[in-house]
C-alpha cells in the first residue's frame, strides 16, 4: 500500500509540473519536477526510500522512454548529420567515459577507477526533454538543434552501453579492454540486427493484422506500448543489448512504409497521444523521484567526515567543467573540419572561426544531462564502490548542466522576442496547418450517412484557409475592437425588440448573455484590464444568472422556442450590417476598410444561414442537427490539434492561446446561435 501511495504522489506531482511548466515557460519542467521532489521529501512523515530491481528499473523507464525517442526521431535528419551524429554519440561518449572516469579517480582516490568509468558513462548522454525546453526559450540555430535532437537519441544507447560494462568491471573487480570491445561489439551489433528484426516482424504483424480486418484502436495502440518492453526482454535473454535493440525497434518503426488511409491515420493519432502521455509521465516520475532522493543522497554524503562538504561541491563544478570542456572540444573540432571540407570544395559562405566558436559554445551548454543519467544512477547495485558518492556527484553535475542549459543559453544565444512579418507568415502558416489537420481528421471520419454535412464544414473550413491566406494573421487588436463595438450595437437592437415587445425577455436575456460572454473572451484576448472590462465580466455574470432563473420557470410562463431565438438573431445582424454598411460609406471611417469589410462578411454569412426558410421547429431542428453535430466534432478536433502544435513546440505558448480563444468563440456561437 506504501508504494501506491508514493507512486501516486509521484504522478501527482508529475502532473502539478505540467502547469507550472507552462505557467513559468523560462524555466525548464526537470527542474520543476525536481524542485517539487525535494519539496515532497521534505513534508514527507519519514524518508522515502525506494529501491527498484536494476532490470525491472530498465524495463519500465528506460526502454519505453528510449523507443519512443527512436519512434519520432526525424530520419532525414539522422542521415543528413549522420557523421557528426556519429561523432557525439560514440566517439565523444567514449572519450567523455575516461576524462570524467580519470578526474574522479583523481579527485577522490577512493574511488575506484572502474566505478569512476561507470559515472562518466552515466554522465555521457544528452536530454532531449532538456533540449526541446532550450529550444523554446532561445535561438538554437537550425543545424545545431537537429544534431542536439538527433545526438540525444544515439548517445543514449551508447552511454547506457558503456555504463554496464563498467559496473560489471566494478563488481567483478576484472577489465580487459580486449574483452570489453569484442563484447561491446557483439552487444552492440547483436542488438542492432535484433532490434531491426523484431520491429521489422512487428510491422509485419501490424500489415497482417490489419488486411484481416482484425485491427482496431485499442489493438494498434497496446501492440504499440508492448513492443519496446517485448525488444528488451528477447534482446537480455539472448544476451544482446536490449537498449541498443529498441532503440533499432523504434527507428524500424520510422523508416518502414506506411499505410496511409483514414482509419491508420485515426489509429496513429490517437497512438501519438497516448505516448506522449507515456513519456512526459515517465520522464517526470524520474525526475521527481530524483528530487525526493537528492536530500537523502546529500545527507548520506554530506555528513561523511571523510570528505569536506565544500570539497566536494568543488569536485561537483571541476567535474562539470571537465564534461563541458571536452564536449567543447570534441564539438569545435568537428565545426571546424566541416568549415575546411566546405572551403576546399569552394563552397560559397563557409562559416568562420567565430561563428563555428559561437556554434560550439551554444551545442556545448545545450548538452544538458538529465532522465537516462538518473536512471542508469539509480540503477547501480546496493553494494557498488561508493554508490551514495557517486549518486550524489551525478545529481550534483545533472543540476548544474541543467542550470546552465536552462539560464545560460538563452543568455548566449537570446530569442527573437518582437513580432516581425517573418514571424507572423509563421504563426499564419501554423494556423493553415491546423486547419488542414482537422480537414484531413473530418474527411476520415466521414460516413455516406453525414457526408453531405461533413463536406459543408470541411467547405467552411477552407474558407477559413483562405482567409488567413489572405490576412496573414488570426485577429488583429483593431478587428477586435470593432468586433466588440458591433457587439455594442446587438445589445442595443435586442433591447429596442424587448422594449417594443418583439421579443420575450427570456429570449432576450439569453441573447444578452450570449453576447455579454463573446465580449469577454475578446477582450480576454486584447488583454483589457481596464474597469470597463471587469464591469463587462460583472455584467456577464449576472446576466447568466438571471438567465438561468429565467430557463427554470414553466413553459407557459418562457416563450423560448428555437423559431423566436432565430429571429431576434436576424434582426440583431441586419442591425449590424446596416451599421456596417453606414461604417464603409462614411469618408470619416475610424478603422481599415479591410477590417470592417471582412466583419460585414462574417455577419452577412450569419445573416444568410439565419435567413435561410425553416418551415418548423422540428424541421430545422432535423436539418442542422448533423450539421451542428460536425461542427461541434471540428472545433474539438482543432483545439486537439493546437495542444498537440504547443506540446510539439510548432506554436508558442501565446499563439496557442489565441488560436483557442477563437475556437472558444465559435463554440461559444454554435452553443447559443440556430
Amino acid at each position: 500500500m506504501e508504494a501506491l501511495e508514493v507512486a501516486l504522489v509521484l504522478l501527482a506531482m508529475v502532473l502539478v509540473s505540467s502547469v507550472i511548466a507552462q505557467t513559468v515557460p523560462k524555466v525548464s519542467a526537470p527542474l520543476v519536477q525536481i524542485a517539487l521532489g525535494v519539496l515532497v521529501a521534505l513534508v514527507a512523515p519519514h524518508s522515502i526510500d525506494i529501491t527498484l530491481d536494476p532490470e525491472l528499473f530498465m524495463v519500465l523507464f528506460v526502454a519505453p522512454l528510449l523507443y519512443d525517442e527512436a519512434k519520432n526521431a526525424d530520419k532525414a535528419a539522422l542521415w543528413k548529420y549522420r557523421g557528426p551524429v556519429l561523432g557525439l554519440a560514440i566517439g565523444l561518449v567514449i572519450i567523455t567515459v575516461f576524462a570524467l572516469g580519470y578526474a574522479v579517480h583523481a579527485a577522490l582516490p577512493l574511488v575506484p577507477l572502474t566505478a569512476a568509468f561507470a559515472l562518466g558513462a552515466a554522465l555521457s548522454p544528452t536530454d532531449p526533454i532538456a533540449v526541446a525546453s532550450i529550444s523554446e526559450t532561445a535561438s538554437i540555430p537550425k543545424r545545431s538543434g537537429a544534431i542536439l535532437k538527433a545526438e540525444s537519441l544515439l548517445n543514449d544507447a551508447s552511454g547506457i552501453v558503456s555504463f554496464q560494462f563498467a559496473v560489471a568491471a566494478a563488481m567483478t573487480g576484472a577489465f580487459s579492454l580486449a574483452n570489453a570491445t569484442g563484447n561491446f561489439a557483439i552487444s552492440f551489433l547483436g542488438g542492432l540486427a535484433l532490434g531491426a528484426a523484431l520491429g521489422y516482424l512487428g510491422n509485419l504483424l501490424v500489415r497482417l493484422v490489419r488486411r484481416t480486418g482484425l485491427e482496431n484502436t485499442t489493438f494498434h495502440v497496446l501492440f504499440e506500448v508492448l513492443v519496446p518492453f517485448i525488444i528488451y526482454l528477447v534482446a537480455e535473454t539472448i544476451h544482446v543489448s536490449g537498449i541498443i535493440a529498441v532503440v533499432a525497434g523504434g527507428l524500424v518503426n520510422v523508416i518502414s512504409p506506411r499505410e496511409s488511409n483514414p482509419s491508420v491515420s485515426r489509429m496513429n493519432i490517437v497512438s501519438t497521444s497516448v505516448w506522449r502521455v507515456v513519456s512526459f509521465g515517465l520522464n517526470g516520475v524520474v525526475f521527481v523521484l530524483l528530487g525526493t532522493q537528492l536530500p537523502q543522497a546529500m545527507e548520506h554524503t554530506w555528513e561523511d567526515t571523510s570528505i569536506s562538504n565544500e570539497y566536494l561541491l568543488v569536485v561537483v563544478l571541476a567535474l562539470t567543467a571537465v564534461l563541458l570542456a571536452v564536449r567543447f572540444i570534441w564539438v569545435l573540432g568537428m565545426t571546424r573540419f566541416r568549415a575546411r571540407s566546405l572551403s576546399r570544395k569552394g563552397v560559397p559562405g563557409c562559416p568562420t572561426l567565430r561563428e563555428d566558436l559561437r556554434e560550439s559554445l551554444i551545442m556545448t551548454l545545450s548538452g544538458a544531462k538529465g532522465t537516462i543519467s538518473l536512471a542508469v544512477m539509480f540503477n547501480l547495485p546496493s553494494l557498488f564502490p561508493q554508490r551514495n558518492l557517486l549518486i550524489f556527484l551525478a545529481c550534483g553535475v545533472i543540476l548544474v548542466t541543467l542550470l546552465i542549459a536552462t539560464f545560460v543559453v538563452p543568455v548566449v544565444a537570446p530569442s527573437k522576442e518582437p513580432r516581425n512579418d517573418g514571424d507572423r507568415q509563421k504563426e499564419a502558416q501554423s494556423a493553415i496547418d491546423i486547419l488542414r489537420g482537422v480537414i484531413e481528421e473530418l474527411a476520415a471520419r466521414q460516413t455516406p450517412e453525414n457526408r453531405y454535412a461533413t463536406q459543408q464544414v470541411i467547405a467552411s473550413y477552407n474558407d477559413r484557409i483562405a482567409r488567413i491566406k489572405t490576412s496573414g494573421d488570426i485577429q488583429d487588436e483593431l478587428e477586435i475592437q470593432l468586433h466588440l463595438k458591433c457587439l455594442d450595437w446587438e445589445r442595443e437592437r435586442t433591447k429596442q425588440l424587448v422594449d417594443a415587445g418583439d421579443a420575450s425577455p427570456a429570449v432576450g436575456y439569453r441573447n444578452l448573455v450570449r453576447l455579454d460572454r463573446v465580449e469577454s473572451l475578446l477582450r480576454h484576448r486584447a488583454g483589457n484590464k481596464t474597469f470597463s472590462g471587469l464591469l463587462a465580466r460583472v455584467r456577464s455574470v449576472a446576466r447568466k444568472g438571471i438567465g438561468a432563473l429565467i430557463q427554470g420557470l414553466p413553459d407557459a410562463v418562457v416563450a423560448d422556442s428555437l423559431l423566436e431565438r432565430r429571429k431576434l438573431q436576424l434582426s440583431c445582424a441586419q442591425h449590424v450590417i446596416s451599421r456596417l454598411q453606414k461604417m464603409l460609406a462614411s469618408p470619416e471611417i475610424d478603422v481599415p476598410a479591410e477590417v470592417a469589410g471582412a466583419l460585414l462578411v462574417e455577419y452577412q454569412r450569419a445573416a444568410r444561414s439565419l435567413a435561410s426558410d425553416s418551415p418548423s421547429i422540428t424541421a430545422l431542428a432535423n436539418v442542422s442537427r448533423k450539421t451542428t453535430d460536425i461542427e461541434r466534432l471540428a472545433l474539438q478536433l482543432e483545439l486537439e490539434q493546437i495542444q498537440t502544435s504547443y506540446e510539439n513546440g510548432v506554436v508558442s505558448r501565446a499563439f496557442a492561446r489565441r488560436m483557442r480563444e477563437n475556437v472558444n468563440l465559435m463554440q461559444l456561437d454554435l452553443g447559443d446561435s440556430i
